[in-house]
């Protein structure tokens, strides 16, 4: 884990590569990527699940288990909400992963009901407090990455909510924060500006450049389901093609 939190103290911004399993895993390896992360929508989605804690926790640890056994890179792995709303039940999850040799995790401070919801911020604190309580008990090593979503969800003010945010949860005993959806210079240079933990991002078609998130702070660059998206674009396009021509050329073009 201390190696995996040293990535986060570079000068430039640990790029992370999004994964679902094995052969993902092994292409960010190749690639030269310094860490990897599973995306749980792209996890999700292989396994014929919708995105939202549809998966089983059993089946999550399986494809987790397959990807460690095929890559020597450090892996995050995206638990959502921690697939309960018990800290102890969280904590074993977490366990459970860290015995796997992930060294790091995502929780998020929403929830998907009947649509995704944000939580109450001392709730979700308290949470988090206790959920770190239990690891630490426990000796459980692991670099806790808490998911705020006032971006994704829109939320009025959010770069304000996010800052409060910030300083909550790094009191709770996160070890990096992560922004899904933000993309504005100033709100970037906010957040960063807020707390001395790293701060995470996502690949979006607004993010500034690598250059320019160094210059605001950031510490990491997430790549998101956006790679998963595009390879089954790209398949689906190629088994229509192959349909249409019949002809199987455009599988070796």
């Amino acid at each position: 884990m201390n190696e995996f939190y040293s990535l986060h103290q570079q000068a430039t911004p640990l790029l992370l590569a999004n994964v679902w399993d094995a052969p993902s895993a092994k292409c960010a390896e190749q690639a030269g990527y310094q860490a990897m992360g599973t995306s749980s929508a792209a996890l999700a989605a292989v396994l014929g699940y919708e995105d939202g804690e549809n998966i089983p926790f059993e089946e999550l640890l399986f494809v987790v288990k397959r990807i460690t056994a095929s890559s020597l890179l450090p892996l995050s792995v995206d638990i959502e909400s921690g697939f309960s709303s018990d800290p102890l039940v969280i904590a074993n999850h977490i366990q459970q992963l860290a015995e796997l040799g992930v060294v790091g995790i995502n929780i998020e401070d929403s929830r998907v009901e009947d649509s995704r919801r944000l939580c109450d911020k001392d709730e979700f604190s308290e949470l988090l407090t206790q959920v770190c309580a239990h690891l630490t008990a426990r000796d459980v090593q692991i670099f806790i990455n808490v998911r705020c979503d006032v971006f994704l969800l829109g939320v009025e003010g959010a770069a304000e909510e996010a800052c409060m945010r910030a300083r909550s949860y790094q009191m709770a005993g996160a070890d990096g924060l992560f922004f899904p959806c933000i993309t504005a210079e100033q709100d970037i240079r906010k957040v960063t500006s807020s707390t001395s933990l790293p701060i995470n991002v996502m690949a979006m078609p607004e993010l500034p450049s690598v250059a320019k998130l160094t210059e605001l702070g950031v510490k990491r660059i997430s790549t998101g389901n956006f790679a998963h998206m595009a390879i089954y674009e790209r398949l689906s396009a190629t088994l229509t093609q192959i349909k249409t021509q019949g002809s199987c050329q455009s599988l070796f073009e």
